[in-house]
């Protein structure tokens, strides 16, 4: 920046000096040659020119020339160091925060993601830029949080059906009366717990799927989604003795098939996974030249407000029972949120006040898809 500042003074500072030097010399030169004194004596006045001779003249313009010149360099080259000097001390303090800046950035890792740059100062444009890379690392501390909540929460997701099987076995190895029934029941109850655990991988690569973007899109007709979501879960809801209310408007989106039939599974399997005895599912699909949207209401226990954000992170259930059980593995929301956010889709969860809550998913207005001929869904 000193540097900078010098070669943007140098070339001003030599245009200001050839043009003082113009113009004095020029206007020095027509007040020597035109020189003249008037005398009056006794109301006659004559005039003649008074100075040294044309020769003399010119000599003394070039000597008054040189010493202009030499005069005006030297203040330039003093000029150029002060310069220098007062560019250099500006230069330092203005870098002065991005030199902290850098050396804090350089000493923050994964281990200390909650240190921040905190930059005192006003509010100009390296303070904003403080102010973006602290942003930046709250975003990473809360992602690096989240992350390692995952692991540890899927690690001991996982280890629980595989002890359980191992246990399973070593029972029954350890039995010398076993017989062929008890063999037959001890394997199936391996196969069952083989079976959560296909559930659970496959919940997992779903979110990470999910959580890695769209690779295509396509047109889905949510319609015929949504009624196949309330068939299949028709018997689940009948053995509960829900009443399931269903008002499905003709619609379509852009997006993931796959994915999409995921997030409308998950909803309407939570809404009568997380529900009362004789309780009541409703669930509206509502299509408008602005937007479409999925709402899925439920009755239950009561949610607090400050704990519908932890149900949309990986492993986290209302209730705090962490381990796996048939409420659920506790990632159902979470793969709705991320598969929502992976569609452009806005997501809302709302506690009821009487217990419940309502899932309400907003995508982007697509074309609308007829649908004549299409199944009703299964009402209980």
């Amino acid at each position: 920046m000193t540097v900078l500042y010098c070669f943007l003074f140098f070339p001003v500072g030599v245009v200001l000096v050839a043009v003082t030097y113009t113009i004095v010399m020029l206007r020095r030169a027509e007040a020597v040659q035109h020189t003249v004194v008037s005398r009056c004596t006794r109301g006659v006045c004559t005039s003649h020119q008074v100075g040294p001779p044309t020769v003399t003249i010119a000599q003394q313009l070039t000597l008054d020339s040189r010493e202009l010149l030499v005069g005006s360099c030297i203040i330039l080259v003093v000029m150029m160091g002060a310069t220098a000097l007062l560019g250099w001390l500006a230069a330092d303090r203005v870098l002065r925060p991005l030199r902290v800046m850098t050396t804090t950035a350089r000493e923050i890792s994964e281990r200390n993601l909650h240190e921040r740059l905190a930059l005192a100062g006003p509010d100009d444009e390296l303070k904003d830029l403080g102010d973006t890379i602290d942003g930046l690392l709250a975003r990473l501390e809360m992602a690096f949080a989240s992350q390692r909540r995952f692991i540890a929460n899927a690690s001991h997701e996982l280890r629980t059906p595989l002890m359980l099987s191992q246990t399973l076995l070593q029972v029954a190895l350890a039995n010398p009366a076993i017989t062929l029934d008890s063999l037959r029941s001890t394997c199936q109850e391996v196969v069952d717990a083989g079976k959560d655990q296909a559930q659970l991988i496959d919940a997992l690569l779903t979110l990470a799927r999910s959580q890695r973007g769209l690779d295509h899109r396509e047109p889905v007709d949510l319609t015929a989604v949504v009624i196949d979501a309330l068939n299949a879960h028709g018997p689940s809801a009948a053995a509960q003795g829900l009443r399931v209310d269903a008002v499905v408007d003709d619609a379509s989106v852009s997006g993931d098939a796959r994915l999409i039939h995921r997030l409308v599974s998950n909803l309407v399997d939570n809404a009568i996974r997380y529900n009362i005895t004789g309780g009541r599912v409703e669930v509206k699909l509502a299509a408008t030249a602005a937007e479409t949207t999925l709402t899925v209401t439920n009755t239950g226990s009561a949610v607090p407000p400050d704990q519908v954000s932890r149900l949309l992170e990986p492993f986290q259930r209302a209730a705090p029972n962490r381990t796996a059980s048939s409420a659920g593995l506790g990632l159902g929301l979470s793969i709705v949120a991320d598969i929502a956010k992976a569609h452009g889709a806005g997501l809302a969860v709302r506690p009821r006040p009487e217990g419940g809550l309502t899932v309400a998913v907003r995508f982007p207005a697509d074309t609308a898809v007829p649908a004549q001929g299409r199944p009703q869904p299964a009402r209980s």
